[in-house]
């Protein structure tokens, strides 16, 4: 059966933001401008984007395209009969643990999304308790977390082209548009000039050590790299496609969004006397308040929703690609039967990490509810150690003419051939130490 790639560079690229712009934006990004005093961490968030995350992203792009395979059949290609395809089976790995959890946080997001269209957010006395309330309840959260798990399932079963590709055509441009709708609504309300000056002016006296591994963490883990992702949607790119422009406007893209939804956010925070440190509950617990005391709050909290609900399958998608990629072309299963099989397996892992907020609460594993380990074990242990490698692999183990080759289109592209031995210095040296800081960091802060 012959592969399937991405029809059009267009939709490549799409694909590859719908993947890096997630939760990790709408969700993260924003609490964590909050906490860490505003347009400083924005600044060193800026730059380590392009110190670790852009060349841990060639990276992972060089591999997967001289590949053209699945992230463990990538490694095992390039290097064969060696302990190399370990790191591609940690790769795969890797996002299948995160989705176990991912989706009940995008089973939150849908059932935000349809109490948005109920106007359920119309009166602050009615969201006093909701979330809390939702997500120890010990079947409500089931159903749209099985909801979500089903929607993403449905896209990543119609392929590359009919379903990846068409979704992030139609989705991403969607996404960025709502957010920059409400971000511009927002930042007109009265008293929100004092949040674009906490966004835009910045005051460094605030910067700790706890917000240079905030920011280098964030870089990271926004770009969905470390878990084949990024690689596996690199197999299906065409030989032709710059690896250099497209990984900057991808890293360009993500960067864009995080601060849009910081926009479209923290101007509103501040408009209505909200704490900008509320940490994690900002979209789900604060939110909520400040759109039922907003005017046209009701319509302004559906199209939220609707992004971070967006912003959540396209995360989803890339996920489960990287999964069912590994299962049909190693396993010569059906894409069908791999699609099915792990919705059925992710639903029960998902069924144990939601109900980690209710009946199953008290139940630890070293200390961490089912959740939490699913969440430590993918994002500080095994995206980072498959970050750390994949550059490794690139800067030491590939051959250098090899990667020349894939990084110039074969001496093609003069501008790239001209930087290239700065990128690759980048690869071998900087962005191997400085995930391995972060990596660290912790564990120790």
């Amino acid at each position: 059966m012959e592969r399937e790639n991405f029809n059009s560079r267009l939709g490549m690229l799409l694909a590859m933001v719908g993947s890096a712009v997630g939760l990790g934006n709408i969700w993260r990004f924003p609490y964590l401008v909050g906490v860490h005093g505003g347009a400083a961490f924005i600044i060193l968030y800026v730059l380590f984007v392009f110190l670790l995350s852009l060349p841990l992203l060639i990276s992972e792009f060089v591999i997967g395209r001289a590949s053209r395979l699945n992230a463990y059949g990538a490694y095992d290609k390039l290097a064969p009969n060696t302990i190399w395809r370990y790191v591609g089976f940690l790769s795969v790995l890797s996002p299948f643990l995160i989705i176990a959890y991912y989706d009940v946080v995008g089973g939150w997001s849908l059932h935000y999304f349809f109490e948005a269209c109920a106007m359920s957010f119309s009166q602050s006395s009615e969201i006093a308790g909701m979330f809390s309330n939702h997500i120890s309840s010990p079947f409500a959260p089931l159903f749209t977390m099985g909801l979500f798990l089903l929607m993403t399932c449905v896209v990543v079963l119609m392929g590359v082209q009919s379903g990846i590709e068409r979704f992030g055509k139609i989705m991403m441009p969607l996404l960025f548009l709502v957010i920059l709708a409400i971000a511009i609504w927002v930042i007109t309300l009265p008293g929100a000039s004092e949040g674009v000056k906490y966004l835009f002016k910045p005051d460094f006296s605030k910067v700790t050590g706890k917000t240079l591994v905030a920011a280098m963490g964030q870089a990271f883990f926004s770009l969905s790299l470390g878990c084949g992702t990024m690689l596996t949607y690199a197999s299906y790119a065409k030989k032709s496609d710059n690896i250099g422009s497209s990984s900057l406007q991808i890293a360009f893209a993500d960067l864009l969004f995080a601060i849009l939804a910081s926009c479209a956010i923290l101007p509103g925070v501040f408009a209505f006397g909200v704490d900008p440190g509320e940490g994690p509950g900002l979209i789900f617990e604060t939110l909520p308040m400040m759109f039922a005391a907003m005017p046209l709050g009701s319509l302004v909290a559906i199209f939220f929703f609707l992004a971070v609900l967006i912003a959540a399958l396209t995360s989803t998608i890339s996920m489960l690609e990287v999964v069912i990629a590994y299962l049909v072309e190693e396993h010569h299963a059906s894409r069908k039967a791999a699609v099915w099989g792990c919705f059925s397996v992710l639903f029960l892992l998902g069924v144990l990490c939601s109900m980690s907020f209710g009946p199953l609460k008290d139940v630890t594993i070293l200390g961490k509810t089912i959740f939490d380990c699913f969440d430590f074990l993918a994002a500080n242990i095994l995206m980072p150690f498959g970050g750390i490698l994949a550059c490794v692999f690139v800067g030491w183990k590939m051959k250098k003419p090899d990667v020349y080759a894939e990084l110039t289109n074969e001496g093609s592209l003069r501008f790239m051939s001209k930087i290239y031995p700065l990128i690759y210095f980048f690869i071998r040296y900087v962005a191997p130490a400085g995930i391995l800081c972060v990596t660290i960091s912790n564990f120790l802060l």
